[in-house]
């Protein structure tokens, strides 16, 4: 029985001691697995955070094209007047550097085509149409690799003007 018993703790001494060497090679191992993981993870958090800014951008960028519309289609005095649109689509967007166009074009209310002359529509209505294009360039905080410099977007809004 005595030899049964050390055979046991010599197999078990054997088995630790096994453990233990493994254990001490793969020490550094988890320090390694993080300095290769961290650059990796840290990207993809940054580079979510720079596309949702863009995202956030471009959402704003349309809203002010739906602002200067908006303004614009009240009458048709203020679907003539630029600056007011383009003041219009700035308040909305005062945190961007906004570029705004706006140009009329014009309809029959029955389909046909119409140069915005009040002879074009015998039997119809002319409907005039405001659109307001709007444009903003976003710079990223920090640039990452795979990454454009900058994004550019754009916005725009139709709307019929009332009469």
């Amino acid at each position: 029985m005595k030899n049964s018993e050390f055979r046991q703790r010599r197999s078990a001494r054997q088995v630790l001691r096994a453990c233990l060497k493994k254990l001490h090679c793969e020490r550094g191992q988890s320090l390694i697995e993080l300095a290769f993981s961290v650059p990796v993870i840290a990207m993809l958090i940054f580079g979510s955070l720079e596309i949702a800014r863009v995202i956030y951008a471009s959402v704003e960028v349309s809203d002010a094209a739906m602002a200067g519309v908006q303004y614009g289609t009240r009458n048709p005095i203020t679907a003539a007047d630029t600056v007011g649109i383009q003041n219009a689509a700035a308040a909305d967007a005062s945190n961007l550097s906004l570029s705004t166009n706006s140009s009329l074009s014009c309809t029959c209310s029955d389909g046909s085509a119409s140069t915005c002359q009040p002879t074009d529509c015998a039997t119809s209505n002319i409907e005039t149409i405001l659109t307001v294009k709007t444009q903003s360039t976003v710079d990223p905080l920090i640039h990452l690799p795979g990454l454009p410099d900058t994004f550019t977007v754009h916005g725009q809004a139709i709307q019929k003007v009332l009469q």
